[in-house]
């Protein structure tokens, strides 16, 4: 069995999509350095149940964004049948949608700035209704990928609308904690949700089922918009003609990035050859981009500030993040899937994911302050480590109540990691102004959207290794001279006995379920050995955070111990 036909078993998976920096910079953002003639909004206090209807807004765009890839990753063997294709063809749906959303943010943040935050929320909401309402017909592929790709565009500036109408609850001394913290909340309940709500939409109606829940929430966020205004920071002119072929080639460079760490490890990296191809075509735009900006005066972005060792190490930071993340986004809900359970087997734990993302935002919330960043990554990243390496001892008979205790932890640990590495990445571009906000806002979007692709990939593709290998090993263990082995071949053949009195068929099917039940031993211990290199990697990241807090902090230390005075 070739790389490539394993990895097709394995279920095609989305990372949770909790990008959305940008969504915070109308209102937590001074004016930009363009001057004009309007100073900014005033905060103005609500009452506590227009509070609630605004927070409820923000969560119901939140999840309406959300669900436009969870919807398909948590349910790709269910979609695929209704549109005659295979999984990895069913896949491309996922490819198409984030091709152009993993960068419109960058330039709709101008677009917003240049033209009214409430206009651009206005006429931002009308395509997505009207494309979630077109998905109702779709019972082709090619008709599906053409509307998932306008909904990926159409879901880019939407998706502002989680943010902003949380943030708009809170004073401004507020917004980089509890608004957050609020916000983010709502942008990881989508994978759980469509876990959960998934098993009954299904039944109901096979795929238009599960575009009707799109169409619904987007008619409700329609109605939010319209009826809760929000207040609009002054304008400025900051779009300029060069944007347009700046941000071109970017979109170009990081959606070629997206298809790639989508689609490789379902295709294999070194037998597709236009992977290779897109890659090349991403590494040049992406070339471009920079020789572009970097000769610009009034850039998109701020390559050089971008390259700074702050700027580094602060991606850095959000990549391995990521990477932890993939445990519970790719690895523990892919593990039970090659173990045959399904969704309403699942249920269980996605209300386990869900409620520790909450409870992990509202505690966030509370603790949040300056200078305790480092501590509360120090604890996200020891119940990350803990996490995973209860995770990394499954067995064939382990079942979701056996990994509660340890997802719980992992969805409460990843839920306090990034508001305090986005409040401090946010802040130090704040006090620069707009140009290095965009350059924070590409940054942040890279490392979280295209990371959390790279990171996926990463992770099927170790499995998709450690199975060919554990397989390799296995086989050759099981020897059919084995009284032990010949025992239980007998007994699977045996099992088809009432089945058929054909004894040719019930050799070859008991051999196959034998042989399935020998590979899905090498899944198990494959995902074992990829929770256990999470672990290794959140604590070498531990390691790292401490080292890092103790460095900065050696004056200090240093003069707490004065050395003696020579005589």
């Amino acid at each position: 069995m070739s790389p490539r036909d394993a990895a097709a078993r394995s279920s095609a998976v989305q990372p949770d999509d909790e990008a959305g920096i940008e969504r915070i910079v109308e209102a937590a953002a001074p004016v930009p350095s363009t001057p004009v003639p309007v100073s900014p909004p005033v905060y103005v206090p609500k009452p506590m149940p227009l509070r609630l209807l605004y927070a409820i807004a923000s969560l119901t765009a939140a999840v309406m964004q959300g669900l436009g890839t969870s919807l398909i990753s948590v349910n790709l063997a269910q979609i695929a049948g209704p549109l005659e294709a295979t999984q990895n063809e069913a896949s491309w749906l996922m490819a198409a949608y984030l091709f152009p959303n993993v960068s419109l943010g960058i330039f709709l943040f101008k677009v917003r700035t240049q033209y009214g935050l409430r206009n651009f929320c206005e006429i931002a909401i009308i395509p997505y209704v009207l494309i979630s309402l077109a998905h109702i017909w779709v019972n082709d592929l090619s008709v599906g990928l053409a509307l998932r790709f306008f909904a990926g565009a159409a879901a880019a500036p939407v998706s502002s609308v989680a943010f902003l109408y949380m943030l708009e609850i809170f004073p401004p001394e507020k917004k980089l904690n509890l608004g957050l913290c609020g916000a983010l909340i709502g942008l990881a309940l989508s994978t759980p949700i469509a876990g959960l709500v998934s098993p009954s939409l299904l039944d109901i109606n096979d795929l238009q089922s599960l575009y009707l829940l799109e169409f619904g929430l987007a008619l409700i966020t329609f109605g939010f918009i319209y009826a809760l205004p929000l207040t609009s920071p002054p304008r400025a002119n900051v779009i300029k003609a060069m944007d347009f072929v700046s941000y071109g080639l970017l979109a170009i460079c990081m959606g070629c990035l997206a298809i790639v760490f989508t689609m490789g490890r379902l295709y294999w990296w070194l037998e597709a050859d236009w992977l290779g191809w897109l890659l090349i075509v991403a590494v040049v735009s992406g070339c471009a981009v920079a020789v572009i900006e970097l000769n610009r005066k009034n850039n998109l972005i701020d390559i050089r500030w971008i390259s700074s060792w702050e700027i580094v190490h602060f991606a850095g930071v959000l990549l391995v993040f990521r990477m932890l993340l993939t445990e519970q986004s790719t690895g523990a809900i892919n593990l039970f899937k090659q173990l045959g359970l399904f969704n309403e087997q699942l249920t269980g734990l996605y209300w386990i994911i869900l409620v520790g993302s909450v409870l992990s935002g509202l505690f966030c919330a509370m603790i949040m302050k300056p200078g305790w960043e480092w501590a509360i990554h120090l604890g996200a990243l020891v119940l990350m480590a803990i996490g995973s390496f209860m995770d990394s001892q499954a067995t064939v008979l382990t079942r979701p109540e056996q990994m509660y205790v340890s997802q719980a932890l992992i969805a409460f640990g990843s839920g306090l990691f990034l508001p305090p590495a986005m409040a401090v990445g946010f802040a130090a571009a704040l006090k620069k102004g707009l140009p290095y906000i965009m350059s924070f806002l590409a940054v942040f979007m890279f490392t979280q959207k295209v990371g959390a692709f790279i990171g996926s990939a990463l992770f099927g593709t170790f499995v998709t290794w450690r199975e060919q290998y554990h397989s390799t090993i296995l086989t050759s263990r099981l020897l059919p001279t084995d009284p032990l082995v010949a025992t239980r071949l007998q007994q699977y053949i045996g099992s088809y006995s009432r089945a058929t009195a054909d004894i040719s068929q019930r050799t070859i099917q008991g051999t196959s379920l034998f042989a399935k039940q020998v590979q899905q031993q090498a899944y198990v211990l494959a995902y074992n050995d990829a929770f256990f290199v999470i672990f290794l990697l959140a604590v070498a990241a531990i390691c790292m955070l401490l080292a890092n807090v103790a460095w900065n902090n050696r004056n200090r230390l240093f003069a707490s111990h004065p050395r003696p005075e020579a005589a």
